[in-house]
């Protein structure tokens, strides 16, 4: 008996420290493969939230392996497990517009006009991100800008493919455009948003609603670091900031496919660019291009990317990439020019800068008013740590401030 304990004994003792080393030993390459520029905001604490983000996928993938769960259940677990309580200030009521989850902020104080109706769409490369990772921005936001805040809980990929996020953030957009009078909001100031992914979704839906006549038009809306496009990997900040957390350059491209069809094989083709042939690709220079970019933006390392030839086998899985409903930077000016006001957000040190920085400009060019705003310290993810504790950044709290 006394042997068979002392056995157990060891083996766990050895089973930790082959798992603490295994852990510790990915956290150290991703810390040694990632940069982070002189220039980012309190860079400690970024470093150290990178690492609890490592760890947390480590220790997913490692049981997954052992078949206990898969890495993204765990992932999306250990994202939403911190529930918030009641608020005073805020009815908060959990519901389901058109088979969708939503989660629905009203300011508690009396209004003697309708209230400004703001539906949300929540960031995580279409595979992670729930109602409780921006739970906290949501309700800063009606708070603070007296609104009510609609937060959308879509479907997530891999489990399901385009377009069913997308599908689902305008079912549940037309619904509540449909159904305002229910929550006193003026339907001539409604306003779509997102951050990241759920900035895609936002440009997504309000293209679709630009020329719905049946319904009131949009008032604005507010895209944070979107991502806009799957064209073009090697435009400059995707080089400048490859390995910049918390969004790697090829973490952004991995989503994406996520998001298409689940399927990242073609992950290399994506970064070099030979997963659409070049002839498309030439025929979007019009809209994605690095001469689009202004000066400022391209000085630092980046180099123009050589077209290469594109196999039709991958074509014919990735060519969805055109659409826009999945990468809105794609759309027709005739759409284009019927969009609403827009507030733009992009960080300097975000793989995402550009696609914001061209899609700034395709409003422009069709007289769409733009508010943009650059946080010149900032880097991918910032907005969702403006409110939580330690980890708060001041950065991030002023892009919040101009979102209110």
């Amino acid at each position: 008996m006394a042997i068979a304990y002392t056995f157990l004994v060891l083996f766990l003792s050895v089973f930790i420290a082959a798992f603490i080393f295994l852990v510790m030993g990915v956290i150290n390459f991703d810390y040694c493969n990632s940069e982070i520029p002189p220039g980012v905001s309190q860079p400690v604490k970024l470093r150290i939230i990178h690492m609890i983000l490592i760890s947390t996928a480590v220790v997913g993938k490692i049981l997954e392996n052992i078949g206990i769960c898969s890495q993204v259940s765990f992932v999306r677990y250990m994202q939403s497990r911190k529930t918030l309580g009641a608020d005073q200030n805020l009815f908060i009521e959990d519901l389901c517009f058109d088979m969708v989850p939503v989660r629905i902020y009203q300011p508690k104080t009396p209004s003697a006009s309708q209230k400004r109706g703001v539906i949300f769409f929540h960031g995580g490369g279409w595979v992670f991100g729930s109602l409780e990772t921006h739970e906290k921005l949501c309700r800063w936001i009606a708070k603070e800008s007296k609104s009510v805040v609609v937060s959308v809980g879509y479907r997530l990929a891999p489990e399901h493919k385009y377009p069913a996020a997308y599908e689902d953030c305008l079912n549940a957009t037309l619904h509540f455009m449909k159904n305002v009078e229910h929550y006193g909001v003026d339907p001539a100031r409604i306003i779509v948003s997102g951050d990241s992914a759920g900035g895609n979704l936002a440009a997504a839906v309000s293209q679709t609603l630009a020329n719905r006549s049946d319904l009131p038009k949009l008032r604005a809306q507010i895209l944070i670091y979107p991502s806009l496009q799957a064209l073009d990997f090697n435009l400059p900040s995707y080089q400048q900031n490859r390995a910049v957390p918390l969004l790697f350059r090829e973490r952004a491209a991995f989503y994406v496919l996520q998001y298409l069809n689940g399927d990242a094989s073609f992950l290399e083709d994506v970064l070099q660019g030979t997963h659409i042939p070049s002839d498309t690709i030439l025929n979007y220079r019009k809209w994605v291009n690095a001469d689009y970019i202004p000066e400022k933006f391209r000085v630092r390392g980046y180099k123009p990317h050589v077209l290469l030839e594109c196999a039709t086998e991958v074509y014919e899985k990735t060519k969805k990439f055109c659409e826009p409903n999945l990468c809105p930077l794609l759309a027709e000016d005739a759409i284009v020019q019927q969009l609403p006001e827009t507030f733009l957000l992009t960080c300097e040190y975000d793989v995402l800068r550009d696609d914001g920085l061209l899609y700034k400009k395709r409003l422009e060019d069709n007289s769409v008013p733009v508010t943009w705003y650059h946080i010149e310290d900032g880097f991918h993810g910032i907005i969702n740590s403006f409110n939580s504790d330690w980890f708060s950044f001041s950065a991030g709290k002023r892009g919040v401030d101009n979102i209110v």
